[in-house]
């Protein structure tokens, strides 16, 4: 058994936290500690910082989770103004080995090792996740993340996508409005344009604007706020409709994995854990025309864990050196 560091980044914040492995598996992950990557040049100093407040030598193997394909000499971060050079990581960071993975990758892995405990059940029989063959994890946050987990012969693998970025698929009247709407604003309208923290807010101007109705919130914190408390019936509207997209965007990225389960993830996916069960994403989720049938008899998950990003990246790094 022996340490590492677990990191997640993200647009806003970077998290960090000490993790034990052994045998290519997670035992422990200890508390997480976070910082605003605004507040740090880099992650180097936000990882100096981090040894600081621990008062010791940090471990020489780490795990990272980045918000943003992990691909070529340099990875831009959404909405973060840091720049990784993999290839100067493990100098600037003291490591003599190091994984990076995406961070819907990272979701993955955590999907992969968590106790059963942490999945909530969501819709379709209330059964475990399968053991064998493919799983799709989906999830809202600052933009829409998508993995595909793949079980075979009691080993795993994790493959990243962009799924998020499929087109956004109008499915009544209401919807048809909102993408002509919303293509005056992005030509392309990607399901993350709906589906993500900043999608509420597209929904919200544009059903605003239907109705004929003054557009009354700008922040976003406060719409999801009025959105999930009720207090605003256009912000709930919005989020009605934010549900039944999930609800179709998760059942078509299963079925373009061939997948056996879905998981919910993100960090909306968690704090939306109560509303999804009574809203229309079931429904949509089921919705494939023929395939209906096979989609009934899914299991759909929402995982509870605290800390899915820092727990997968020492899940992708436990694998990977075992």
């Amino acid at each position: 058994m022996r340490e590492i560091v677990a990191v997640d980044i993200g647009g806003t914040h970077a998290r960090f936290a000490i993790a034990t492995i052994e045998d290519g598996k997670v035992i422990t992950l200890g508390e997480a500690t976070t910082l605003k990557c605004a507040e740090h040049g880099s992650l180097a100093l936000a990882w100096e910082t981090f040894g600081r407040s621990l008062n010791r030598d940090l471990p020489r193997e780490a795990g990272i989770a980045v918000a943003c394909p992990v691909s070529g000499e340099i990875l831009k971060l959404t909405n973060n103004p840091w720049i990784i050079q993999p290839s100067q990581l493990a100098a600037r960071l003291h490591l003599d080995n190091f994984v990076l993975v995406n961070d819907f990758g990272a979701v993955a892995h955590a999907v992969a090792q968590v106790d059963s405990s942490y999945m909530k059940h969501l819709c379709g029989p209330d059964i475990d996740l399968p053991t064998e063959g493919a799983i799709t994890i989906v999830g809202p946050g600052t933009g829409l993340g998508a993995a595909c987990l793949l079980r075979r012969n009691d080993r795993y693998f994790v493959m990243e996508t962009e799924g998020g970025h499929l087109d956004y698929p109008p499915l009544d009247e209401l919807e048809d409005k909102i993408l002509k709407a919303l293509r005056l604003r992005f030509r392309r309208v990607s399901a993350e344009r709906i589906v993500s923290g900043p999608g509420l807010t597209n929904l919200y101007e544009v059903i605003a604007e239907i109705q004929g109705w003054p557009i009354t919130l700008r922040d976003n914190r406060t719409l999801w706020q009025n959105a999930l408390d009720g207090s605003d019936t256009v912000a709930v509207a919005a989020l009605e409709r934010f549900c039944l997209s999930l609800g179709a965007v998760s059942g078509d990225l299963a079925l373009a994995h061939g997948a056996r389960g879905v998981v919910i993830g993100g960090g909306l996916g968690l704090r939306l854990a109560d509303s999804l069960g009574h809203s229309g994403f079931a429904e949509r989720f089921v919705a494939k025309g023929r395939f209906e049938t096979m989609m009934t008899e899914m299991p759909v998950k929402i995982i509870t864990h605290p800390q899915p990003g820092l727990f997968g990246a020492a899940a992708a790094y436990a694998e990977a050196h075992p």
